[in-house]
């Protein structure tokens, strides 16, 4: 029995408040709203690309509350979100479903590893060591975000919070921070090529969206509000919630 389309939308906006609020403040929102477009009868692909219709509605929102709060530092969030652009546009003419089962495994042993990680302080470098011997590995590292992120989506904000947060030594609200600029920036090319291979469902991409963008605009205001520790709390949750999920344990 197919789901009452008079449903869709309220369901889609509940999802999509929880999505942006999981995503702003950790990552791994989209484990709820692709399963859900799925189960709405979207395709991977068209789930795929209806997705990011809401992450890129999400992320504007949220840059738009770190700024109002007067957290923005554009010039280094543009040089982050510049190197992940040709990844994020190989990744989604790539983007197929993906079902390869040590994959996920991995994917989930990597999640766990970065959760325990953030409980250990990084130890403190000069800021000239890490311009030197940090700034430009992160850079490349971006490109790879980017072809994750354009690819695939899911789960791209703990990574990206790894890298910002371990190689760059960044406290994480500074890391929610960029996050936010830099999805926001490769999600637009990205979006661009799901909406030009028709995988988009603009009723129900923009019904999340409404959601995402709820989400994602108190997910910025509690990081700042709440500091580091309730990052981490929330960041910790879903981490380990995604990995139970990709490693099949439920």
């Amino acid at each position: 029995m197919a789901f009452p389309e008079y449903l869709q939308i309220p369901l889609l906006l509940v999802v999509g408040t929880l999505a942006g609020f999981i995503n702003v403040m950790a990552g791994g929102g989209s484990t709820l709203s692709l399963p859900i477009l799925i189960f709405l009868g979207l395709d991977s692909s068209l789930a795929n690309g209806t997705n990011r219709v809401a992450i890129f509605v999400q992320n504007v929102s949220a840059v738009l509350s770190f700024r109002q709060q007067k957290f923005q530092e554009f010039g280094q969030s543009w040089k982050f979100a510049a190197f992940t652009l040709p990844g994020s546009v190989i990744g989604a003419l790539l983007a197929v479903r993906i079902s390869d089962e040590w994959f996920q495994r991995i994917l989930g042993i990597i999640m766990i590893a970065i959760v325990c990680s953030m409980f250990f302080k990084p130890p403190q470098s000069s800021s000239e060591s890490i311009s030197t011997k940090r700034m430009w590995i992160s850079y490349l590292a971006m490109f790879g975000i980017g072809f994750y992120g354009g690819f695939i989506q899911v789960g791209v904000g703990f990574l990206l919070m790894a890298i910002l947060y371990h190689l760059l030594q960044m406290n994480l609200i500074h890391v929610n921070m960029h996050k936010v600029f830099i999805v926001f920036i490769y999600t637009i090319p990205a979006l661009g090529i799901f909406i030009w291979t028709g995988n988009v469902n603009w009723i129900l991409g923009l019904s999340l969206a409404a959601g995402n963008a709820t989400g994602g605009w108190i997910g910025a205001h509690a990081t700042v509000k709440g500091g580091e520790k309730i990052v981490r709390i929330v960041l910790s949750i879903a981490i380990l919630i995604m990995a139970v999920k990709l490693l099949g344990i439920v």
